[in-house]
């Protein structure tokens, strides 16, 4: 049985919209499924979240650009994610997910329609990888030589428990790194486990860049989630230059309350309240990762 997801609340209209050219990094489109079928083989069924209902949040909102991550309920298959960028090539950019049977055309045509990016998936339970659909980072090393000459970077979907472990693999890989759901650990654990600590070193080092996303993953505390803002302050302590925030709209396989992606960007602004750090998280950071033109 595929368990089936909670469509995402309607976005509350922030009290402080972000500002001009503000990005949001973490958001996934799926379907409609007539047109873009789910993977036989996914971990979750979501609810039809097409690319106008995502370009409706955006502007709720009030962001200007927007970040479109493969979710795995599509597998490999990268059509809607990619039919979203053609659609709107001024102002989405994509993170895609591939093997390592892709072809160098297939990359290079992914990267002219706005693909910055491959996801790699080290996020286990059990022994196993969580989500189905996904690509293990042993992928990452034949892709990287491609990746390096498009100037893409390492999206790795990992516990951070594991990363000091994985630290060396990504360095070996030589891309730069972007971690989500700020290491996706359990808030209760706190900040000091070794794998958090692990991430606050690479992102304060500069090779690694970290999302300011998924409080609603890391803490069942709904909605305002004050367990995670330690993990969130901190982050930015490390090196404010090498994050980007994101609201992981429509919130897939949420274990909890589903958040509303208005209210996500208030806490932003309440858990960095300087201005010009925000401005850095929110525009310059992304317009250097992905690419886009001020």
């Amino acid at each position: 049985m595929i368990p089936a997801c909670l469509p995402p609340l309607e976005p509350t209209r922030p009290k402080v919209l972000p500002p001009s050219n503000a990005c949001d990094t973490h958001a996934h489109v799926f379907g409609p499924a007539a047109r873009f079928p789910y993977a036989d083989d996914r971990s979750y069924t979501p609810p039809d979240a097409p690319l106008a209902k995502y370009l409706a949040m955006l502007d709720a909102v009030g962001f200007d650009r927007g970040v479109l991550v493969q979710g795995s309920a599509h597998g490999r298959d990268n059509s809607a994610m990619l039919d979203a960028l053609a659609r709107q090539p001024d102002r989405l950019r994509g993170v895609a997910v591939a093997d390592e049977t892709v072809t160098a055309e297939t990359l290079r045509r992914w990267n002219d329609l706005g693909v910055r990016g491959l996801r790699f998936n080290h996020f286990f339970r059990d022994g196993q990888l969580h989500y189905r659909g996904g690509v293990p980072l042993s992928a990452a090393e034949t892709l990287a030589p491609v990746m390096a000459e498009l100037g893409w970077h390492l999206q790795l979907w990992i516990d951070v428990k594991d990363l000091p472990e994985t630290i060396p693999v990504l360095k070996a890989i030589g891309l730069p790194v972007v971690i989500d759901h700020m290491g996706r650990t359990d808030a209760r654990a706190g900040t000091q486990t070794d794998g958090f600590r692990s991430l606050l070193r690479a992102v304060g080092e500069g090779w690694c860049w970290a999302k300011l996303s998924g409080a609603h993953r890391i803490s069942q505390n709904a909605p305002d989630y004050l367990d995670a803002r330690p993990f969130h302050e901190v982050l930015v302590a490390a090196n404010p230059e090498r994050l980007v925030w994101g609201g992981d709209w429509p919130h897939p396989r949420v274990e909890g309350e589903m958040p509303d992606a208005g209210h996500l960007l208030e806490l932003f602004q309440l858990w960095t309240p300087d201005k010009a750090t925000q401005q850095r998280i929110l525009v310059a950071n992304p317009a250097k990762l992905y690419g886009f033109q001020n």
